[in-house]
């Protein structure tokens, strides 16, 4: 009895050992599994990373890109945290990679599409074709949308904007959103940053004025082409004005440029050019802008400087030089040819050395 008592002891201590050990495994595989499922370093990109889903995309072709560009070491690992935590689809957008997730907080944010925004850049100064090329290279639109966008009647009737006028509201400034959003609900986007930065903090201004908005548009479009610097818009805008209320042609080169599609040294035969947009030919303002002005140029235009300017050529270091009398103007505008003369011939001497 003695024995079978020892023999029964020893399997008990055997069976609880067993046990014992059967449970640490079990409680280093659930630990290990739990850290690597929880490892708040499990996605993560030594540098920003943007992750562009064009469409809606499964785990497999996730896995791929994310793999391609080294965020993810381990597919696997991956694949089956995903799985156990029952992300398998995820959204199409925008997801910057510059701080270190979780699987669950990483993939949950994909699955349910919590995007983060672009930035996209509008210049002053550009075209319409321009512009829609810059927009669409950073959203998910082409800029054939865009520019379809902008020429949509149910859109600017509601704006009380005229396709004419539309390159002036496409008011330049750097735009947060989200690069899955239609170029309807961009272009809408602009008009209303347009009337925050220019209409409501001008109404009184406007309201004084004996042109409408989009008067006042045009003559800072035509600044904004005509200024190569900052420090004359407000001259130059004034010297306009002053065209404008003596009823003298603006005869304002930019508005040829726009006329014959070039922004290039203008010839004799451009000026004659029978183009309502030519205001060597016109009296007046032009039917509509010619680029989009800044916020610079627009204030200029509402507030020119005071002066008996009439008259302006453009000087060798690129601003312009400015005269009341047309006497005065002639004697300018020689010294300005004299000179594009002598860098004429410096040009050909300096090709010809160089033969």
């Amino acid at each position: 009895m003695l024995n079978i008592r020892s023999n029964t002891a020893i399997s008990s201590d055997e069976l609880i050992m067993g046990l014992l050990v059967l449970f640490i495994s079990a409680f280093l595989v659930a630990e290990s599994r739990w850290s690597r499922l929880h490892n708040e370093q499990a996605i993560y990109s030594d540098s920003a990373h943007h992750l562009y889903l064009h469409e809606k995309t499964d785990l497999t072709e996730l896995s791929d890109s994310l793999s391609k560009a080294g965020i993810v070491k381990n597919r696997e690992e991956l694949r089956w945290a995903a799985e156990l935590l029952g992300w398998k689809r995820f959204r199409e957008g925008h997801y910057l990679i510059d701080k270190k997730y979780t699987y669950d907080a990483f993939l949950s944010k994909l699955a349910r599409g919590i995007q983060d925004p672009v930035s996209v850049t509008i210049l002053p100064g550009k075209s319409v074709g321009k512009i829609a090329a810059m927009v669409s290279e950073d959203m998910q639109f082409d800029s054939l949308s865009f520019r379809k966008v902008i020429r949509d009647s149910s859109i600017l009737e509601k704006q009380k904007l005229t396709p004419r006028g539309v390159i002036g509201r496409l008011y330049p400034n750097t735009y947060s959103l989200f690069w899955t959003a239609s170029p309807r609900k961009f272009f809408k986007r602009i008009l209303s940053e347009f009337d925050k930065a220019v209409i409501k903090p001008n109404k009184s201004k406007f309201e004084k004025l004996d042109y409408t908005v989009d008067e006042i548009v045009t003559l800072a479009s035509i600044v904004e082409w005509e200024a190569k610097s900052k420090a004359e818009q407000a001259t130059i805008s004034g010297l306009y004005w002053n065209r404008l209320e003596r009823g003298m042609r603006l005869q304002a080169d930019p508005t040829v440029n726009y006329a014959v599609g070039e922004r290039r040294r203008l010839l004799y035969e451009d000026y004659r050019i029978d183009h309502p947009y030519n205001t060597y030919q016109y009296r007046g303002l032009p039917p509509g802008p010619i680029t989009n002005p800044s916020s610079g140029a627009i204030e200029a235009a509402l507030y020119p400087e005071k002066h008996d300017y009439l008259y302006m050529v453009a000087s060798p270091d690129g601003t312009h030089s400015f005269s009341k009398t047309f006497e005065e103007h002639k004697r300018k505008s020689a010294e300005w040819r004299k000179w594009l003369q002598k860098q004429y011939r410096i040009k050909e001497q300096r090709k010809r050395n160089s033969e």
